[in-house]
């Protein structure tokens, strides 16, 4: 696994950073495969990338937007009017000022009362995409994360089930200091990923990003520590606030 650590000086730079890489992973994939397989985030930070993708006319004319087919890493249990949804945040930012065909997005249903029924259909879905046999994972060739300032990241928060659902690609999981559920992509099927690309912002997170990225290997206390590419690329892009304490990372 190649992973690369940049520190740069603020949200929008880690945005501007992040389309580059955003636009470049796009380019390979559709050279390889001709199609590009992404799995979206949610959060503040996210959304600066998505909204800058569509209006910024040269990186809207790099992306293949007819050739992308869109996922997402995590929802919250609710449907996708409601304020909280990713999938709402996406559109709202980004899916909804270009040309896609339905079968172009696939959503975690989050509206339903059943968060394991959301979870199971989503696998399904996933499964049925990328034509995979009982046990294969998805091999998405850009997924996006944040992480929280307690170490989570998707919905994988600390000590929570999920953090252990092998043999699964998606699982519903209950956070206990939300007091509520969520429905995420598990850590090895995030792993699966061609490359895996983290942005993370505030000074909240300081603590945590030094924790995940300098401290011992315990993902149980720190879940983002799971999102490491079996076979792939590893692109942390952090603001300087959040960089605050690390010792190692390229400043930019």
């Amino acid at each position: 696994m190649e992973r690369e650590i940049r520190i740069l000086a603020d949200g929008e730079a880690v945005a501007k950073s992040a389309a580059q890489e955003f636009v470049q992973a796009a380019a390979a994939a559709v050279r390889q495969r001709s199609v590009f397989y992404v799995a979206l985030a949610g959060g503040s930070t996210p959304r600066a990338l998505y909204n800058l993708l569509v209006t910024d006319p040269v990186l809207r004319s790099q992306v293949p937007w007819d050739k992308m087919f869109v996922f997402f890493g995590d929802e919250r249990h609710v449907g996708p009017g409601h304020p909280d949804s990713n999938f709402r945040m996406a559109t709202e930012t980004m899916l909804s000022k270009v040309l896609l065909k339905e079968n172009q997005v696939t959503r975690i249903k989050g509206e339903y009362p059943d968060t394991e029924q959301a979870a199971r259909e989503y696998e399904e879905a996933i499964t049925s995409h990328f034509h995979l046999k009982s046990g294969e994972l998805p091999r998405f060739d850009l997924l996006l994360a944040g992480m929280g300032n307690e170490g989570h990241t998707l919905s994988l928060f600390p000590g929570t089930k999920a953090l252990h659902a092998d043999g699964r690609i998606a699982v519903s999981n209950w956070v206990g200091k939300l007091f509520a559920e969520r429905i995420t992509l598990t850590a090895p099927a995030a792993c699966a990923a061609a490359e895996i690309l983290f942005m993370v912002t505030g000074a909240d997170k300081a603590l945590a990003l030094k924790g995940v990225l300098e401290g011992p290997y315990e993902p149980e206390q720190l879940p983002a520590q799971l999102l490491q590419p079996k076979n792939g690329k590893l692109l942390w892009l952090v603001d300087t606030a959040a960089g605050s304490m690390l010792s190692k990372g390229i400043r930019e």
